[in-house]
């Protein structure tokens, strides 16, 4: 791994040289501090006021220079303004084309400030996470809270860019305006839309993007899928990711992505009813359901450990499991066999390739086409969730063939197994087995290959560092272990890169308690789905007498919700507020739809059951986004390859909710299905709940 302290040694601009953060300093005096608290030269209280301070000065420090340049900024453009005003007036090719070139020069040089900003942000973070590692102090917590949220905060003019889109403006509408000379005029600001393709206005947006965090529908998705980036991408490694890629092949891992979201929900509609035909309970759908949960909590660690060595092998069996158990899934009707029915649904757990799906985009997906890939695997997911029930409503008939039933309980088994055999030649014919690289031949990089790795603004805009610009962290020990190490040796020694996670343990070390709350709040969104989805069909059957086609109808247009609501929080929302404000309000929601869901004294009506499943339903697919794009900031770096990546662990806390919720929903099957919905949602709620207090607790080191 690159040491930070090398990296900001490396990457500073000489004339700006005195007004970054003392990083090296600052470093020692932590160590200073955990020296003099030994002997007892210095309180704990000396210690956190004295480094408080330091801090203040060094982000007065930068936030003054960081003015001083936007008002040198701020002073050029206007001057250049008052000359774009007599070229317009007498239009002469080459004075607009060099009044461009001064906008981009301007707009270069805002490229740099940003950088700047960026690298002090890192900065910071990085030594406040060190000071709570070493002293074992929420010092974090503190410092955020009590700067950020000052009338007079320096620190949110540091973070929040205040200003800086002022004149990322000006470069952008001038520029628009130049261009459009010899038409009519058309301002960015009335048709946001049709905003100057300038390069130079890319490289800002995407900047000033990743500083803030703002998003758009498609970063938003590429998010909510959990696709972990690394800290950095070398030219070289751009060049494995092109020899990797392959088209078809991503299509194949999307196209089973939206196969295996079909196969788990085109059975909810009709599981009760397939339970019962077999002498069994109605809500022993829960087991029917959650059986392929089961499997899936397994199957997901196995699968993330093959696909360390192949991607083709394990599509292969993952689909010829499938194939087996929607037979089998099928066949239990005609054999009057639970046993069968449960079995064929454990089939399909175990076919469960998403941590393969999910391997194949962050190994072999080159980094500039990776975040559509992850939005596509949302997409995929989403209208899988939909057309799984929707498709279920299809299949009202009743026939043999060859004294095989087809009906609307056995129909969705035959659907999968005939498309997973289709799925299953496609990918024979079309797959493309990318090829792998053992570890060891990654694990030394040498400094003269990152010394020629492309201008310093560039690499840094294009490849970034997808750490949060602040984080509240007693984890990645052996990261920060390193970083040391590497900060004390000599510049000619090889810098190290990430290793991926060999074991659970370290995984689970790797855990801070920031994201271990967010994983239980994954866990609890997913509950609650589960629950609402699950027992969607006996207790519309017992309250409404709902057909399957009406419970299907219910069950798609909840599905379909999902991309409509992504686009809102993506395009909109999640610009106007921070994630944790949305994360809270969102958790608030889902807690609100749950309360409402509960049938108290006045009759059950279907507008208490429908308006509370939407609130709860869309609040959770809010509540999914925010997280996992939390997730990805918060988690550390390392868990973005390897078994046990991030992506499996966010995976495995959502199978075991399910698991648990089916569970849920068996075991009060047996109180009678006129107390099925309270007790079901009385766990939604107290986990809801707990869910609420634990990310309060966490709030300020979401910052």
């Amino acid at each position: 791994m690159v040491a930070f302290g090398k990296k900001l040694k490396a990457s500073r601009i000489p004339e700006w040289q005195g007004y970054y953060i003392d990083y090296k300093f600052l470093k020692k005096k932590v160590n200073r501090y955990a020296q003099q608290l030994e002997v007892g030269v210095q309180g704990h209280h000396d210690v956190l006021k004295d480094f408080s301070i330091m801090l203040d000065r060094e982000i007065e420090k930068i936030v003054l220079f960081l003015l001083q340049q936007q008002g040198q900024l701020a002073s050029r453009l206007s001057g250049l303004g008052e000359l774009h005003h007599d070229v317009l007036d007498q239009p002469d090719g080459l004075k607009i084309s060099e009044m461009e070139e001064a906008y981009r020069a301007a707009g270069n040089d805002l490229l740099r400030l940003l950088f700047f900003l960026e690298m002090n942000a890192t900065g910071l973070r990085k030594i406040l996470k060190k000071f709570d590692k070493r002293f074992g102090y929420k010092f974090t917590n503190y410092y955020v809270k009590t700067r950020s949220n000052h009338p007079y905060s320096q620190l949110r003019q540091m973070l929040k860019q205040v200003g800086i889109g002022a004149v990322v403006g000006a470069i952008s509408h001038n520029l628009a305006d130049l261009q459009n000379h010899h038409g009519s005029y058309v301002s960015i600001y009335d048709q946001p839309a049709l905003c100057h393709p300038d390069p130079v206005v890319y490289s800002i947006n995407a900047a000033v993007n990743k500083l803030s965090n703002s998003t758009n529908f498609l970063e938003y998705l590429g998010r909510h899928a959990f696709i972990l980036e690394e800290d950095l991408s070398t030219p070289s490694e751009e060049d494995i990711f092109e020899q990797k890629y392959h088209f078809m092949s991503l299509i194949l891992n999307l196209v089973n992505t939206f196969l295996y979201m079909v196969n788990t929900y085109i059975i909810v509609p009709t599981a009760d009813d397939y339970s019962l035909s077999l002498g069994a309970a109605a809500t022993v759908c829960g087991v029917v359901i959650g059986s392929m949960a089961v499997a899936q909590v397994f199957s997901s660690v196995y699968f993330s450990a093959w696909s360390n060595k192949s991607y083709f092998r394990p599509l292969l069996f993952s689909t010829v499991v499938l194939l087996v158990g929607n037979t089998l899934y099928a066949l239990a009707y005609d054999l009057n066999s639970l046993p069968v029915l449960l079995i064929g649904r454990l089939f399909c757990g175990l076919g469960s390739a998403r941590a393969v799906n999910r391997r194949y985009i962050t190994d072999c997906v080159p980094h500039k086409l990776r975040m559509k890939a992850s939005a596509g695997f949302v997409t995929a997911s989403a209208l899988g969730m939909a057309c799984g029930p929707a498709l279920a409503c299809l299949f009202q008939t009743d026939f043999k063939i060859f004294n095989l039933t087809f009906n609307e309980e056995t129909s969705p088994g035959w659907f999968m197994a005939v498309s997973w055999l289709l799925y299953l030649l496609w990918l024979w014919i079309s797959f493309r087995e990318p090829p792998h690289e053992t570890e060891t031949q990654n694990s030394l990089v040498s400094p003269e290959a990152i010394a020629n790795a492309g201008p310093l603004v560039t690499y840094a805009m294009e490849n970034g560092f997808m750490d949060p610009l602040l984080l509240n962290s007693k984890a990645k020990q052996h990261e920060e272990n390193e970083e040391e190490e590497s900060d004390d040796g000599g510049d000619d020694s090889p810098v190290k890169i990430h290793k991926s996670v060999t074991s659970i343990t370290l995984a689970y070390r790797l855990l801070t308690p920031t994201v271990k709350v967010q994983l239980f709040v994954y866990f609890m969104l997913k509950y609650a789905m589960e629950i609402l989805l699950a027992e969607s069909s006996v207790i519309t059957s017992y309250y409404f007498i709902w057909s399957t086609s009406r419970v299907a109808i219910f069950l798609a247009c909840l599905g379909l919700t999902v991309l409509p609501v992504n686009i809102i929080v993506g395009n909109y929302i999640s610009n106007w507020f921070e994630e944790r404000q949305l994360l809270l309000a969102s958790e608030i929601m889902v807690c609100i739809g749950i309360l409402l869901s509960f049938h108290v004294l006045i009759p059950y009506s279907v507008p208490q059951y429908v308006g509370s499943a939407l609130i709860t339903f869309v609040s959770a697919e809010v509540l999914e986004g925010v997280n996992l794009s939390l997730l990805s900031r918060v988690m550390s770096s390392r868990l973005s390859k390897g078994t046990y990546n991030g992506g499996l662990l966010s995976t495995e806390a959502g199978t075991l909710a399910r698991v648990i919720a089916d569970g849920t929903i068996t075991l009060s099957g047996y109180l009678g299905e006129s107390w099925l919905l309270n007790a079901t949602l009385l766990p939604s709620l107290f986990i809801c709940i707990t869910s609420i207090v634990a990310t309060c607790f966490s709030y300020n080191s979401l910052y």
